[in-house]
């Protein structure tokens, strides 16, 4: 089984997605992605089919895939792209254009048949290479896109003034100019439309800028001596040794093994304020060091750096088709055949029915096939999702896939853990309290805290780290409870949480319990700052009518103090994982909820939650299994993720109303003869421009 990113060129709507996706399923392809914006086609190929056969069954349909390892066809440099084949089209339309003023041009050589169709065949043969081969595979793989329609309309202009050419010999059968038309403005707004929509992803484009940079590697000569020399970062593997210097951008993930510095992580986080990073200290690759000078290791490389994983996670979120989108697509893949048979129905109709000049009427049918627009449809969705992703991730705030972005904008009450996500996680002693020598009891505690990874175990070490350490002669974790120890004259120690005093029939409420020999000895209370913004965030949700509560494993009467500082009025204090889990689902029974928490101890109620919601600064275990991941700026972002879900989703309601409005309308006019078939592919290609517009006002636009 193999996982297969690729970039395929040439797709410009849904239906062209639709292609694509219908193949590879065709062909045994698993979990297939396609992003028409930005390209990227992602499935798995469990079995083993070979790639080669389906790079050119996907070069068949008309698009090319740009994956550099898998030798893809390159692009010509000559007309290769939108813009340039426009500027090409150009001023053979614009000489055609004027054969419709030419009684007030003294140019009488404008309105001859031969040079009309001189002018005219560069533009049809480029529009008909480029439209018409599309068109017609996309015919054979069962779902016509919308070069059908502009090659349909494009080569019936042209074979009616050939008729009129060499049939009738009368001008006033020669619709060159309209061919021409079509095929010029339907390159302009593909051009406008990528130009638009490539801003869509730049701040993507900013993170994948900053995967490949030079680091300086550090290795050791035959004498032991330090050598430094440049690598390119995508040659450096776990283990590797760096050097980075003020002003250096942090090459890759990596852990600071000397000196200090001050990195700022604007890439990951959006924020601009520098953050102190010292010895032991976790480094993000793309974010920049601005001062100090540091030595590191690298502790990961490839996909399983962080920034690769927001980038995948962000990918694969906008390829991804949330419920909305399912209607349009549904409507896209029958589109094309409808219009066709709306364009026959109207060349009867006004032909036939209202007696309308055969010309005219067959201009009505172009009209109708050109103005039509199955794009405007298909984007809707992925342009406005395409623009609420990258903003989130600009800011920091990285949804897992577009579902969980749908999901947040319903979002009634949020439930936040307590510790390290309304606190910051970082204990201190707050009071202690000794029923033996002071030195010999902070020895003690600090002797074996050293060997627990709890955040308070880490908080009481760092604060007694001048205490003499005692080697102990055996030591062990007793699971929820705490560390016990034995030391070399037999004494038996052991450091806690209530649960264990509560063995020794001890009823007084602290932290931390120090026990000899089934002896009390001693006790220490800790406190947890309350993270700067929290109450401001909380405030942010009370005043929007969003519910707030709070569950911790922590007392009841410390869980009071917080909830009553931050104005919680409800909180659920004393829960283990199992009754976390439990509580987040009769929550959600209610009305759907969104649970914050740190990623690892509260997994099981993330998972229940309608979405969950991490803040573990970016780890890894964080971006696989969140729904959301708030990076290294607290609970900062959090309105302005709900902010973003809500928003996106007004966005694409109101492109689907474009789009369904746009064709509901256009086509009617156009079957009247209201509008010219070279007004109408004005009109087409500018009404994917609008939606392009639409979803870019999400970039700027207030959502909290």
């Amino acid at each position: 089984m193999e996982k297969i990113n690729w970039e395929v060129a040439g797709m410009t709507c849904s239906n062209c997605a639709l292609s694509v996706t219908k193949y590879l399923e065709k062909e045994g392809m698993q979990e297939v992605a396609v992003n028409p914006i930005s390209g990227k086609v992602t499935f798995v190929n469990q079995t083993e089919v070979d790639i080669d056969k389906l790079q050119k069954g996907i070069a068949h349909l008309g698009y090319k895939v740009l994956d550099e390892k898998l030798n893809s066809i390159p692009q010509k440099k000559w007309l290769s792209n939108n813009k340039q084949r426009f500027l090409f089209t150009l001023p053979f339309t614009l000489v055609l254009m004027l054969h419709m003023i030419h009684h007030w041009l003294p140019i009488h050589l404008l309105a001859n048949p031969w040079f009309q169709l001189i002018m005219c065949l560069p533009v049809f043969f480029l529009g008909m290479y480029y439209f018409g081969r599309s068109g017609l595979k996309s015919l054979t793989s069962g779902i016509p896109n919308m070069n059908v329609l502009i090659s349909l309309g494009a080569l019936v202009a042209f074979v009616y003034s050939l008729v009129g050419m060499f049939y009738y010999h009368n001008s006033d059968y020669l619709f060159f100019e309209t061919s021409a038309s079509i095929i010029t403005l339907v390159f302009l707004g593909n051009y406008l439309e990528e130009a638009t929509m490539q801003s869509t992803q730049k701040s993507l484009g900013t993170l994948m800028k900053s995967q490949k940079v030079m680091a300086n590697m550090i290795a050791f000569d035959a004498d032991h001596q330090e050598q430094i020399f440049p690598i390119e970062n995508s040659q450096l593997r776990t283990g590797d040794l760096i050097l980075i210097k003020t002003g250096e951008q942090i090459p890759i993930d990596c852990k600071i093994l000397w000196g200090d510095c001050s990195v700022n992580e604007a890439i990951i986080t959006g924020e601009s304020i520098p953050l102190s990073k010292t010895k032991k200290d976790f480094l993000i690759g793309g974010s920049v060091l601005e001062s100090g000078t540091v030595k590191a290791q690298v502790t990961a490389t490839g996909n399983e750096t962080v920034l690769s994983g927001i980038l995948k996670m962000v990918q694969s979120a906008q390829a991804e088709k949330p419920p909305m989108q399912k209607l349009a697509d549904k409507i896209s893949a029958v589109f094309v055949p409808v219009i066709i048979a709306i364009s026959m129905l109207t060349f009867f109709l006004n032909y036939i029915v209202f007696d309308i000049a055969f010309d005219h009427s067959l201009m009505r049918a172009i009209a109708v096939l050109v103005i039509s627009c199955p794009c405007a449809m298909g984007l809707a969705t992925p342009a406005a999702i395409s623009v609420g992703l990258g903003r989130a991730a600009k800011k920091g705030i990285v949804f897992r896939n577009a579902s969980s972005l749908e999901s947040f904008k319903k979002i009634k009450q949020i439930v936040f853990d307590k510790t390290g996500t309304l606190t910051t996680g970082n204990f201190s002693i707050k009071n202690y309290k000794s029923f033996i020598d002071d030195l010999t009891f902070k020895a003690v505690v600090y002797s074996i805290e050293k060997y627990s990874n709890h955040p308070i175990a880490k908080g009481i070490v760092k604060e007694w780290s001048s205490s003499t350490f005692i080697n102990w002669k055996k030591i062990e974790e007793i699971k929820g409870l705490g560390v016990k120890a034995e030391d070399a004259a037999g004494n038996i120690f052991e450091v806690g949480s209530l649960s264990l005093l509560k063995q020794k029939n001890h009823e007084e409420l602290h932290n931390i319990y120090v026990i000899k020999n089934g002896e009390w000895i001693g006790w220490i209370d800790v406190k947890d700052e309350i993270r700067p913004e929290a109450k401001e965030v909380i405030q942010w949700f009370n005043k929007n009518n969003i519910k707030t509560i709070m569950l911790t494993g922590d007392l009841k009467e410390k869980a009071t103090l917080v909830a009553d500082e931050l104005g919680i009025k409800e909180f659920y204090a004393e829960q283990s994982p199992a009754q976390k889990m439990d509580t987040i689902n009769t929550l959600n029974q209610i009305t759907p909820t969104a649970m914050v928490g740190d990623g690892i101890n509260d997994a099981p109620a993330l998972a229940k939650a309608t979405v969950g919601i991490s803040l573990s600064d970016a780890s890894q275990l964080a971006l696989q299994h969140a729904d959301i991941v708030l990076m290294n700026q607290g609970l900062t972002n959090l309105p302005l993720g709900l902010g973003l879900g809500r928003h996106t989703f007004i966005t694409i309601k109101q492109n689907l109303f474009w789009a369904f409005a746009y064709n509901i309308f256009a086509v009617p006019i156009a079957s009247v003869g209201l509008l010219t078939p070279t007004f109408s592919a004005l009109a087409m290609g500018f009404s994917d421009v609008m939606l392009a517009v639409i979803s870019l006002h999400l970039f700027i636009k207030k959502v909290v």
